[in-house]
């Protein structure tokens, strides 16, 4: 009958626990610098694509409008599960935070634009939304799943994406980060 040696089964087990706690950190890292969504940092910002569209109620729909402003653009479409998930929580955002210079801009992106306007009444949003296209999709950095959140710095620059169903706990955090801040003025010339 063969014995297992104890000093090999105990080797055998820290190189396991030692590879465990390797993965377990690898994971952590990436999750945290990859996975979570975050705010770039100021000096790293691009800015945000200006856009001029028409909104549901027939008013010229522009970014640069809101300039000075915590803006958060949000491409979804009346199909997209999470998108008809998020939308309720942006419409108490709106409510919370447009006092303190927060602004929701919503962008659809359904190929029958005639679905909108009951989708919009039905979910009583409080925030101008336009149909949206390819053209500007791609502006946004070819945005290909939905929905797909952009939060915008009072300069205009984009300070974090979030792709897919927002975590809203991050997502308010962070509305309320940018919301602190003020607009960098250009130094004097």
């Amino acid at each position: 009958m063969l014995v297992p040696d104890p000093k090999a089964r105990n080797r055998t087990f820290l190189e396991l626990a030692i590879l465990l706690a390797i993965a377990a950190g690898l994971f952590l890292f990436a999750h945290y610098k990859f996975g979570r969504p975050h705010l770039d940092d100021v000096s790293s910002r691009k800015p945000a694509p200006d856009f001029s569209l028409p909104a549901l109620n027939g008013t010229p729909l522009s970014l640069l409008e809101y300039k000075g402003k915590v803006v958060l653009v949000n491409f979804w479409a009346t199909w997209c599960d999470p998108c008809r998930r998020e939308i309720p929580r942006f419409v108490d955002l709106q409510k919370k935070y447009a006092d303190r210079g927060f602004q929701i801009v919503g962008i659809s992106l359904d190929d029958d634009a005639k679905a909108v306007p009951p989708f919009y009444q039905e979910y009583k949003m409080n925030y101008p939304v336009a149909i949206g296209d390819d053209k500007l999709a791609e502006a946004f950095g070819n945005v290909l799943g939905l929905p797909v959140n952009f939060l915008i710095d009072r300069d205009g620059r984009i300070a974090a994406r979030h792709l897919g169903e927002a975590k809203f706990p991050e997502l308010e955090n962070e509305i309320k980060a940018l919301l602190r801040t003020q607009p960098r003025r250009p130094p004097p010339s």
